[in-house]
């Protein structure tokens, strides 16, 4: 069980996130990404509760909510796709096409 939390402050921390979800239920994980090439947070996070009436309390709560003066966007997460992100190599050069010389 997770939820999405988006539009964050790249001040956020993992612990200001825990603290302010701690008041709907208990938090089992906090993530947030960081930008590999800056180490900058990418403004959203994912946040692990330990029900699913939990995660609904804080989504009521919380989506629309003013927070580090920015309004965020909370949600249930979905399921990450099969396959990844975007880019990288899809096989033979990269694009998914075959060569030939």
């Amino acid at each position: 069980m997770s939820v999405y939390v988006g539009n964050l402050s790249y001040e956020v921390t993992e612990e200001a996130l825990n603290e302010v979800f701690t008041e709907y239920g208990s938090v089992k994980r906090v993530q947030l990404p960081v930008d590999c090439e800056t180490g900058r947070v990418r403004g959203f996070a994912f946040v692990e509760m330990s029900s699913e009436a939990e995660e609904l309390a804080a989504i009521d709560a919380l989506d629309g909510a003013e927070w580090m003066g920015r309004d965020l966007r909370v949600n249930k997460a979905k399921p990450k796709s099969e396959g990844g992100s975007f880019g990288g190599r899809r096989g033979n050069n990269g694009g998914g096409y075959s060569r030939r010389y």
